[in-house]
């Protein structure tokens, strides 16, 4: 039985066996056939190919800049083709069974530069100082404060909006958070951030939350922030798809580390349990380090 031969008894049992639909059944055929002539050409067969071969298989798609998502599906398929040639005894091995799939890289996350961040504050700052009327101005200095607090301390935006007014009722320099799993951790506030949440308290009618609202939760939506915050970015000129709430509490861990701070230090303050989640800020590094590799290592002069 040749290669074809093998591939369509293959398809005709997914779909007698587990009613594949027509469009997955051609995705198999598509793949599997990519699979079968990359074998031939390496003057093999789909009896004979071996481990070796399919990780040759998956490094070529990896050069072919195939994605590890895309590369990982293909794997799969040429996976359950050896174990359906094995289950009918066609072949007696499965070359598949120890090879590891794909992995799909950690997206960076997105950040602003200094700058940006400083032109977004001014602008809410700014904004903030011009409100005439009462409530206006009450907006907008919540949307300043609770800037300030999200890059000034890295909360996540969960925990920003749902803060105790009694976490910052006292001119403290630092205030405990209320993370994942209840686990509390303390964290500083800056000079600007106390001097905004002292004119902002000031705007308030007594109540337990620091960013009250009439919803169920009793304070501000994070889709409320969220809003709030993308419609300042667009009048401070900055693209409203680059800024959101989580994009702040990244700024603030990779600024820290690009100014040298300890990635321990970054990790607690961020609230990570485990500190490789802290590890993905250390890419803005990675420019200043190929610098000073080039300029102080030994090998690096002449």
């Amino acid at each position: 039985m040749n290669g074809s031969h093998l591939i369509g008894a293959f398809l005709e049992m997914i779909s007698a066996e587990r009613g594949a639909a027509k469009n997955t059944i051609d995705a198999y055929r598509r793949d599997l056939n990519d699979y079968a002539g990359y074998v031939a050409g390496r003057k093999l067969t789909l009896l004979s190919a071996d481990r070796e071969t399919i990780n040759a298989y998956l490094d070529q798609l990896r050069r072919d800049g195939l994605s590890a998502s895309s590369s990982a599906r293909r794997l799969s398929a040429i996976r359950q083709f050896h174990r359906f040639l094995c289950a009918d005894t066609i072949r007696g091995d499965d070359p598949t069974r120890i090879i590891a799939s794909p992995k799909s890289r950690r997206a960076l996350p997105k950040v602003l530069s200094i700058a940006e961040v400083d032109q977004l504050l001014g602008a809410a700052e700014a904004e903030a100082n011009a409100a005439g009327d009462p409530a206006e101005r009450a907006v907008a200095l919540r949307l300043y404060v609770l800037l300030e607090l999200l890059y000034g301390t890295g909360m996540r935006v969960s925990e920003l909006v749902s803060l105790r007014r009694q976490a910052v009722i006292r001119d403290r320099s630092f205030i405990t958070v209320t993370g994942k799993g209840n686990k509390e951790r303390v964290v500083p506030l800056n000079d600007r951030a106390r001097d905004a949440i002292k004119a902002y308290l000031e705007t308030l009618e007594p109540g337990p939350w620091l960013f009250p609202s009439a919803g169920a939760q009793g304070y501000l939506a994070r889709q409320v922030f969220a809003r709030e915050l993308k419609a300042l970015a667009g009048r401070a000129g900055i693209s409203s798809a680059r800024v959101a709430p989580h994009v702040l509490r990244h700024a603030f861990a990779s600024h820290l580390l690009a100014g040298g701070a300890d990635l321990r230090v970054v990790q607690m303050l961020l609230g990570h349990a485990d500190i490789s989640t802290t590890q993905i800020y250390t890419h803005v590094l990675d420019e200043k380090l190929r610098d000073l590799v080039e300029t102080h290592h030994p090998l690096a002069q002449g």
